[in-house]
C-alpha cells in the first residue's frame, strides 16, 4: 500500500471539498466501532475511489476525533473535512496504479458509454426532440 504521506495544501482540500459535496456516505461505522472488516472495506474504498464520505452513527463527540485518527493512521489517509456525523477521507492514488489500456482511437469500452436515459413522460420526449431539432 503506497499512499501520499504529505498533507493537502489549503487549495487542494478546498477543491477536495467541493469534490465530495455530492458523494454518499460509502461506508459507516456504529456500535461495534472500527472492526478490522470495517478498515478493509474503507481501504478498499479509497483505493477505487481516492476520495470518500463515512457516516458515524452512534459515535460520541469526544470519541470521533481519535476515531478518525486512529483510520488516518491505520491507512495512512488524511481527513478533509468533519462535519457532525460525516467525514470526508482522501488517499492520494499511487502512481504504479494500473490504468486500464484502451485500444487505438478509444476511450472506454462501449460498454461504459454513457446513453441518454430514456424520457419518463411525453412532455420530456417532445422536449428532447425539439431541443435535437434545435441543434441541427
Amino acid at each position: 500500500m503506497i499512499a501520499s504521506t504529505t498533507q493537502p495544501s489549503s487549495a487542494q482540500r478546498r477543491a477536495l471539498r467541493a469534490a465530495a459535496h455530492h458523494l454518499n456516505p460509502v461506508v459507516s461505522i456504529s456500535q461495534k466501532g472500527l472492526t478490522p472488516s470495517v478498515l478493509a472495506e474503507i481501504d478498499r474504498c479509497l483505493t477505487a475511489h481516492e476520495l470518500i464520505k463515512l457516516r458515524l452513527y452512534g459515535i460520541e463527540r469526544e470519541h470521533r476525533e481519535a476515531l478518525f485518527g486512529e483510520v488516518c493512521t491505520a491507512l495512512t489517509c488524511h481527513v478533509v473535512q468533519h462535519i457532525g456525523n460525516l467525514v470526508v477521507l482522501w488517499r492520494e492514488r499511487p502512481k504504479d496504479a494500473a490504468i486500464p489500456e484502451f485500444p487505438q482511437g478509444r476511450t472506454a469500452p462501449a460498454s461504459a458509454k454513457r446513453r441518454d436515459p430514456a424520457p419518463a413522460t411525453k412532455k420530456q420526449a417532445a422536449a428532447r426532440l425539439e431541443a435535437r431539432s434545435r441543434k441541427r
